[in-house]
């Protein structure tokens, strides 16, 4: 079952999940949301759309901007709405 754990904590498990660009793209109720805030930054793919962040919070450490979701893909990439990413130093393992 993937997980993504940071600085000793699990940030989300599921074994319902998608793969895309070699990412692992966890249900947005997977993850443990005590641990993230919405941030301000948005980016643009262009066959996936715009792209909004969250930043995780683990014992009074940032991991700002770690986590990504597309909240309202393009159709191309409608498998992935309400799924979330991760990348700066977060392990995810399947």
């Amino acid at each position: 079952m993937p997980k993504a754990t940071w600085s000793g904590a699990v940030l989300a498990e599921s074994d319902k999940f998608e793969m895309v660009e070699n990412n692992v793209y966890f249900p947005f109720s997977s993850i443990n949301t005590s641990l993230f805030t919405k941030t301000a930054k948005q980016t643009s793919c262009p066959w996936k759309g715009t792209c909004s962040y969250y930043t995780a919070t683990v014992d009074g450490k940032e991991n700002a901007d770690c986590a990504w979701v597309y909240e309202d893909p393009k159709p191309a990439a409608a498998n992935i709405k309400g799924h979330v990413a991760f990348w700066k130093g977060v392990t995810v393992t399947k």
